[in-house]
């Protein structure tokens, strides 16, 4: 029996990453077509002319995925210049004066230019940080430092974390924490995912600290106060 269960557990090893893979692919893909089945839909009600050539267009499979990217590189391509810079503006401008849609689209551009954009600060630092409880530890990721209304009821210097959940870490929660609470990993952000995704059976490799970096102070059993500040962020 213990056999069968180690080449059952094997044979999972092998299938598992596999089918996760095809699946998040899968995934991708259904959500794509969904995009374009919908546009194509709103331009047959718009030109009842288009009905065979949507009812054609809707058969043939993986035309949504290779359209829909094609748009997204091709918006890509027109808004990196100086003209389409302009329109990007006039169209913020627009969203931005309709009432509900106005909170939404600012909400959304917001969060997304901080994730993608390339001098956003989202995620930039692994750390660890105490959760749920004191002595508990856990990964979190740097997402910025508290501000406006809330800054002023935090006493101290404090920073803004994400703590994923395991093993999907999309979903997660948004702590203040005191910077002194919290401790700069070496590992990479990519490393961190990856740690917090196998629920730390992938362990980034050890990195040595840098010339004339100080080394860590020496954890105390039993001792739950501040930890030493992580360098500046």
């Amino acid at each position: 029996m213990s056999r069968i269960r180690q080449y059952f557990a094997t044979g999972l090893l092998v299938w598992l990453p596999m089918g996760v893979t095809v699946w998040v692919l899968l995934w991708l893909v259904g959500i794509l077509d969904s995009i374009f089945l919908g546009v194509l839909a709103a331009a047959e009600a718009l030109l009842p002319g288009l009905g065979p050539v949507a009812e054609k267009l809707r058969h043939i499979p993986g035309l949504g995925v290779i359209l829909v990217a094609i748009v997204i590189f091709g918006t890509g391509l027109f808004v990196a210049n100086m003209f389409g810079q302009w329109w990007l503006r006039q169209w913020d401008r627009l969203m931005t004066r309709i009432p509900v849609v106005r909170s939404i689209y600012s909400s959304v551009k917001q969060v997304s230019d901080t994730l993608f954009s390339g001098s956003g600060q989202a995620f930039s630092k692994a750390l660890l940080v105490q959760y749920p409880r004191q002595g508990a530890w856990t990964i979190a990721f740097l997402t910025g430092k508290p501000g406006g209304e809330v800054a002023r009821h935090l006493e101290g210097e404090f920073v803004s974390v994400y703590v994923p959940t395991t093993p999907n870490p999309t979903s997660g929660f948004f702590l203040m924490v005191p910077r002194a609470d919290v401790v700069e990993l070496k590992m990479t952000v990519d490393e961190a995912l990856k740690y917090v995704i196998s629920m730390g059976v992938v362990v980034p490799p050890m990195r040595e600290p840098r010339p004339g970096q100080p080394l860590p102070a020496p954890q105390v059993p039993g001792v739950t106060g501040p930890l030493n500040p992580p360098a500046d962020y």
